[in-house]
């Protein structure tokens, strides 16, 4: 009898430690954003585990620039092709290529808190950090009689952001993105090497596939003499299968951080926006 009630009482305890064991387990929020961009910014989100991101993403010309040029979309034109990867769903990171000024860039990003069901945990937050390289050649070094890509630190930029969101609703998810852009080199003496900002970006969904996107990024003035203006863009995003595909319209060239956030040269008002897109297609590895 004894050897049954102590068998007994080994199970309650087993019991009750099972249960305390899935009280503290937590249960994240999921999907606050469909994939790891908005448009041009970076969302709070990574690629899930052993999983990696291929990348394709397109800007066409202006809009202003009329019929001829079939409102933008004979050109001139920007690509960038990226692979992107996950071992463990919160460390990230990747490599990519634009055409414009040949940059190459790589990132890192960490999800360093994550927003739970309960609201124990109300937001989400992600660390990002990125460098990139220009590989053009300096077309001006013979007649200035210097290369200005000389050392080759000259080269190379650098961009962080603090990513902090939260989804409101099955619907709706909101993030801001404060953000820093260093240059080693400027393009004029009184520039400065250091810009700042801050980004709001969010995202409704209308359907079970399909979602309005929003992202506008402010810069703090006064880093340059040369007149540029916010990043800023709407689009529509759907899901199909493995596949997301984002079209947008949006008023900067570049397609990472170091040309977008501080160097946008169109502005919405005067058709300065073009057309673009962005398809994401996932592995699992």
């Amino acid at each position: 009898m004894s050897f049954f009630l102590q068998v007994k009482s080994q199970d309650l305890l087993s019991l009750i430690e099972d249960d305390k064991d899935a009280k503290t387990e937590k249960d994240y929020t999921i999907a606050t954003f469909k994939t790891t961009r908005i448009i041009n910014m970076h969302t709070l989100e990574s690629v899930g585990p052993r999983t990696l991101d291929f990348r394709i993403s397109h800007r066409f010309g202006p809009v202003n620039t009329g019929s001829y040029n079939a409102w933008g979309i004979d050109g001139p034109a920007n690509i960038r092709l990226s692979l992107e990867y996950s071992f463990d769903g919160r460390f990230m990171f990747g490599l990519g290529r634009s055409s414009y000024e040949k940059m190459v860039d790589g990132f890192v990003k960490y999800r360093l808190v994550r927003q739970t069901t309960d609201n124990k945990t109300p937001l989400s937050v992600t660390m990002f950090a990125s460098m990139y390289y220009n590989a053009l050649k300096d077309v001006n070094a013979a007649s200035n009689g210097f290369d200005k890509f000389n050392p080759s630190t000259n080269r190379y930029s650098y961009a962080y952001q603090a990513i902090i969101g939260r989804k409101f609703s099955p619907s709706f998810s909101f993030q801001i993105a404060p953000w820093m852009v260093h240059y080693n080199l400027v393009e004029k003496s009184s520039d400065d090497n250091d810009m700042f900002g801050v980004a709001g970006m969010f995202r409704y969904k209308f359907s079970k596939r399909s979602a309005i996107t929003m992202e506008y990024a402010y810069r703090f003035p006064g880093y340059s003499d040369k007149k540029y203006y916010d990043s800023m863009g709407i689009g529509y995003e759907i899901e199909t299968g493995g596949h997301v595909f984002q079209i947008h319209f949006v008023n900067s060239f570049g397609l990472v951080e170091n040309q977008f956030l501080p160097f946008t040269d169109t502005q919405w008002n005067d058709a300065g926006i073009r057309l673009g897109f962005n398809v994401s297609r996932v592995f699992t590895l």
